[in-house]
């Protein structure tokens, strides 16, 4: 570790993971980064230097006299005119700020800054760091040195951009429709997603990506950040008039939700940029960093039955107790009891809240499911929502005031709930203390965590203030003392589906629920894009039944597996009575996919860039490239007939694999006149051929999916 502290023009580089962060300390105000991205080599300090030099703008006419920079917090002090990264006012008067570097900390992969702004009253620590996959890491401690209140409105991390990156691409979505891409320029002012809903929310964007023009997922420099932050927070794309492009990232802060009492400090939310050579690469650095965390599932992701789509609120044991039979008899190896077991829960008007067994449908507790569930030998998990709360509730009746509110006046309703103040220390005492109590009551090994509604006038009653940020770390530090209690509990992250998916609450849970459409068509996109950030490993992904519940198409339960096979993988759907062939079916596909899980959850996710927008070939590749198993989805049918051929990217261009289709093939595929001929004699090509020139595709019918698996040839 260095320490810089020279007035003299001092210049840094970061390096790790491929990654090179090249960084300016003789800028006004806080450093410059001039280069994140693609690894530039070892440079040399006087490399460094001129780099530095070069980078430096002049000034032009109608201009300020001394050019401002992009640094990494932008500052109106220093001629900054774009968006400032820095917001906040004094409560006795001053609202500029003019902080400015006193010394600098490295190493070769990080880097932390100290800011200092006498007259202001504030101090600043930005921490800098490469992870071991090249994921740059962001963010700011400001603290409170002055005599008065600060308050607090806006503290942002700042990601730099090469000028080749024109194009922006984000998400939105709704409740069963999350994360669709969309895509425009980038031109000059703000491309700003702004989540208010008290969590990330059905339409916020995973990331801000920005890149060159039409990067897909194999070609194209693009960068993209992320906020770690699982409640209300801001992505940006901004291009100034004086050619800077920059991301920022971090939370975004409620009026007097922040206010810095003199000694008073504010971190904010980690930020994590990434970059690549086409979006695969750029998710593959944050999938390795992912699964670099000590507390990564590292046990094979069980097969999981959840009963929601099954039975719904209709808890009756007989019928459990078949379910629970046909799920042993296909292999699942974990059964969920969804919603509907506690305290006048008979429909979602009631009951959320009370936290105890409802004798009246489970007159002996849960322990005849439970055990019987484990008899079969899976495991057992239960549903709960305890940040939610049903007005019509014991614990509603009894404690109003534990309820989010402003003024007297209750939010919006939505989904017959309210919101509970995790911050209030007797709420959280009295959640912490119920779900201990299951927990502790019987063996159970899951927990399908849910968050049913957005946050409206989230407001704490005690205090009138805003309380969504207070509320997000309350809610860690519930799930982080379950964990320590319930050492091997895993928990899945549900909200509305795929509402609150981010790396904040990924932080203290095992799995996303990526939506509620479980169509394996609507699932095409969302998994894509999902993907982006998260690996597989940590994404639901379920068969349903013949018909969707949430858009009425029907599906073969072929095309359904084939769609969730990579993900974690499990059933949404009542199979106590299905036919022997079906049973047959989906055990094939269950063994199937637990043949292939290690490869699948511990590979490399990737995606073919097609001519043909019928067609969608993605896959995971091994991570010694031995092996690969890919899906070809007819989405719709193609202008062409047959559609042509298929690359399968991502193995090792110099290997030799053999091609085939894979079992299990239960299903009659495709309605081609004459046989395929790679598809019935041995074809053995390279990878490079393989991802250059491809296969001929098989004639598929629409909303038809077959899976391709390419093994090392000896």
């Amino acid at each position: 570790m260095s320490t810089i502290t020279s007035s003299r023009p001092a210049q840094l580089q970061l390096h790790r993971g491929g990654t090179s962060v090249i960084v300016d300390l003789d800028s006004a105000g806080t450093p410059t980064i001039i280069h994140w991205g693609p690894t530039t080599g070892a440079l040399s300090p006087s490399e460094l230097a001129s780099l530095a030099v070069a980078a430096r703008p002049q000034r032009v006419s109608g201009g300020i006299d001394v050019p401002a920079r992009l640094s990494i917090l932008p500052q109106e002090t220093f001629g900054w005119q774009g968006t400032p990264a820095l917001l906040g006012q004094r409560a006795a008067g001053g609202w500029a700020s003019a902080l400015s570097t006193t010394a600098a900390h490295a190493d070769d992969s990080s880097l932390t800054v100290t800011a200092e702004d006498p007259a202001g009253g504030l101090h600043l620590v930005t921490e800098l760091e490469l992870s071991a996959t090249g994921v740059l890491r962001q963010r700011h401690t400001l603290s409170n040195t002055g005599d008065s209140d600060y308050l607090l409105h806006r503290l942002m991390t700042v990601f730099p951009l090469p000028a080749s990156a024109t194009t922006v691409q984000d998400f939105t979505g709704r409740h069963l429709k999350e994360r669709t891409s969309q895509r425009r320029p980038l031109t000059v002012g703000a491309h700003v997603r702004e989540s208010r809903r008290g969590r990330p929310g059905a339409d916020a964007t995973l990331l801000m990506l920005a890149g060159q023009d039409s990067f897909g997922f194999r070609s194209g420099l693009v960068h993209g950040v992320h906020t770690a932050w699982s409640g209300n927070h801001s992505l940006s794309a901004e291009r100034t008039i004086t050619s800077d492009s920059f991301l920022s990232a971090g939370e975004l802060l409620l009026p007097g939700e922040v206010v810095l009492a003199p000694g008073d400090s504010h971190t904010t939310p980690w930020a994590l940029g990434s970059w690549g050579h086409g979006l695969d690469q750029l998710s593959a650095r944050f999938h390795e960093d992912l699964r670099a965390r000590p507390q990564h599932p590292s046990r094979p992701r069980p097969v999981t039955l959840n009963t929601w789509e099954a039975v719904y609120f209709d808890h009756e044991l007989t019928t459990l107790k078949s379910l629970a039979e046909k799920a042993a008899v296909v292999g699942v190896e974990r059964f969920v009891l969804d919603d509907g077991w506690f305290l006048g829960r008979r429909d979602d008007t009631a009951g959320l809240g009370d936290w105890f067994v409802d004798t009246t449908v489970w007159p002996d507790g849960l322990g005849p499911i439970i055990e019987h569930v484990r008899g079969l030998g899976m495991e057992f998990g239960l549903w709960f929502e305890p940040e939610m709360v049903n007005p019509n509730s014991e614990l509603a009746r009894k404690h109003p005031d534990w309820i989010l509110h402003t003024d007297g006046r209750w939010p919006v309703s939505a989904r017959q709930q309210q919101v509970l103040n995790l911050a209030n220390p007797e709420c959280f005492g009295y959640l912490l203390g119920r779900l201990d109590a299951i927990l502790s009551e019987y063996p159970i090994s899951y927990i399908k965590w849910d968050h049913n509604r957005d946050l409206l006038d989230a407001a704490d009653p005690r205090t009138g203030n805003p309380s969504v940020r207070e509320s997000t770390l309350a809610l860690y530090r519930l799930l982080a003392e379950l964990k320590h209690r319930h050492p091997g509990v895993e928990i899945e992250s549900c909200a509305s589906g795929g509402a609150r998916v981010d790396l904040g609450i990924l932080d203290y849970t095992d799995r996303i629920w990526t939506s509620d459409c479980i169509d394996p068509l609507e699932r095409l996109d969302n998994q894509a894009n999902t993907g982006l950030l998260v690996p597989y490993e940590l994404m639901g992904a379920h068969i349903g039944g013949p018909q969707s519940h949430s858009t009425g198409r029907q599906h073969s339960l072929g095309f359904m597996a084939r769609t969730a096979i990579f993900g974690h993988f499990g059933i949404e759907w009542d199979i106590s009575t299905i036919s022997d062939a079906q049973t047959a079916e989906l055990a094939g596909w269950i063994s199937f996919h637990k043949e292939n899980r290690e490869l699948f959850h511990t590979g490399t996710s990737v995606h073919a860039d097609l001519p043909d927008p019928a067609l969608d070939v993605r896959g995971v590749v091994a991570a010694d490239g031995s092996r690969a198993v890919y899906s070809l989805t007819q989405r719709t049918a193609s202008t062409t007939y047959p559609s042509g051929r298929i690359t399968l990217p991502g193995l090792l261009p110099d290997m030799r694999y053999r091609v085939q289709l894979s079992q299990p093939l239960n299903d009659q595929v495709g309605n081609g006149q004459s046989p395929l001929d790679w598809t019935v004699a041995e074809t053995i090509l390279s990878g490079g051929l393989l991802a250059a020139t491809g296969l001929a595709s098989p004639v598929l019918f629409p909303e038809q999916a077959v899976l391709i698996t390419v093994d090392q040839a000896n």
